[in-house]
């Protein structure tokens, strides 16, 4: 986690004084409950949310203290004494560190989560506007990244739209699936603290109660929800992969927006690269890698050991910060993206019409020709304008002239048939269908 690749809102979920609040909220809460309960004096919890509910809380000083105890959950505890007073006694009565640590990540994530999830709304609104900008916009689509057959430009962004519209429902359970709450105390039998504690801190917090957990949450949360992130940031790199294979100058059909006075290479002053999605490709690599180590936090020694911790200190921050930024990223390249209409038709020309190949196999097929005789006279026609494509980059034959001087198609296909089937129209004529899937009436 570093400024360049960071925003302020979800860094601060991060921070030493967020962590430290939810913390005392955490502990506050249990003992509002404990006094419900007659555990505690109800004066002493209401002391505890006066005194510790008004303080900032030192970050140095708990550091200080926790080099000596080596103990951060102790470190916090005794600082927060300090700050109470007599009435401290009372706060932790009953719970383990895991209670605190374990209901506190599960708080950040959440609050993490809101803020992905807004950061995908607005990804999916920009993709949603320029699908509509160019339903119509014709291009070629690509398979294996040679040209097959005509799509719409706005297709691409539609399709781009139904995947993120896909992974915000993943985010949404992975959100309601992390949002636990333990305090339950050591091993998780409840032994000293009483499990209407454990409701009550919940619902304080915005959470629900574990059902069952031994001394912390179950791993598997984690790693569900981890993985998620993980999914999420492919499906970045997919349609930033798609943007740069598209900027290539043999393309240049789309490229990112570049700013006046910005600059593509120090040593060559023409280059126009595309930096911002080569960046997200990279920031993909990161986030989907921390689903590794969240996998094999699953399998912890018995009740409860820590091999965990010092993963989840990292990952979570990193992976919500970096998948924040990138989805931020993504939203203004798609929102900024500069579209070429005309270079998508001149680039699905050069090939000379052999993107309407099948429609003529399937005429002739329908005219009485085996399926084996009429791929070999297609293909025997369009292999004279590929060849010709070859040598110049463009084609030097155009297909429908070979067709209609080719003797053994016109035994099946009249000049109407064969220029009937070369109406760019056909391809595009479900579009609004596809659309209404994705969008529904829009």
């Amino acid at each position: 986690m570093i400024p360049r690749y960071s925003r302020p809102d979800m860094v601060a979920i991060w921070s030493p004084e967020t962590k430290f609040r939810i913390w005392f909220e955490i502990e506050a809460h249990a003992c509002d409950a404990l006094a419900e309960l007659g555990v505690i004096p109800k004066e002493a919890a209401r002391t505890i949310w006066d005194k510790g509910g008004a303080a900032t809380f030192d970050i140095d000083r708990i550091d200080e203290i926790e080099r000596e105890t080596r103990h951060d959950v102790i470190a916090f505890l005794t600082h927060l004494a300090e700050i109470v007073g007599p009435d401290a006694r009372f706060v932790h009565q009953g719970m383990t560190s895991s209670d605190v640590l374990d209901t506190c990540f599960n708080v950040q994530l959440v609050r993490a989560t809101d803020l992905l999830l807004k950061d995908m709304d607005a990804l999916l609104a920009a993709l949603k506007r320029r699908a509509f900008e160019h339903k119509d916009t014709v291009c070629i689509g690509r398979s294996h990244g040679i040209h097959a057959e005509p799509v719409t430009f706005g297709l691409k962004m539609a399709e781009a739209y139904a995947e993120f519209d896909r992974c915000r429902t993943r985010l949404v359970n992975a959100r309601e699936e992390i949002a636990t709450c333990a305090i339950s105390g050591a091993v998780g039998t409840f032994a000293n603290i009483d499990p209407r504690v454990e409701e009550h801190v919940a619902r304080a917090m915005g959470l629900k109660a574990e059902p069952v957990s031994t001394q912390v949450i179950p791993r598997d949360r984690h790693a569900m929800y981890f993985a998620t992130l993980g999914v999420i940031a492919s499906s970045i790199e997919r349609v930033a992969t798609e943007i740069r294979h598209l900027q290539r100058t043999e393309v240049l059909e789309a490229e990112e927006y570049f700013s006046p006075g910005q600059k593509g290479s120090s040593a060559m002053p023409h280059k126009r690269n595309p930096v911002l999605t080569e960046n997200l490709t990279g920031l993909a690599r990161l986030v989907r890698g921390y689903a590794i180590p969240a996998m094999e936090n699953v399998a912890l020694w018995h009740e409860r050991d820590i091999s965990h911790s010092s993963v989840e200190r990292m990952i979570g921050p990193d992976a919500t910060v970096t998948l924040d930024f990138a989805l931020a990223r993504l939203t203004n390249v798609i929102d900024k993206l500069l579209v070429y209409p005309e270079r998508m038709i001149g680039n699905m020309d050069r090939l000379g019409g052999l993107v309407h190949s099948q429609r003529i196999l399937l005429a002739l097929t329908q005219a009485g020709c085996s399926r084996e005789d009429a791929y070999r006279l297609v293909q025997r026609n369009a292999m004279k304008v590929w060849e010709s494509y070859q040598v110049s980059g463009a084609a030097g034959v155009d297909f429908l002239t070979e067709l209609l001087n080719d003797a053994d198609v016109r035994r099946y296909l009249s000049e109407e048939d064969i220029r009937d089937r070369f109406d760019l129209g056909y391809h595009t004529k479900n579009v609004d269908v596809i659309f209404r899937r994705v969008f529904g009436a829009a």
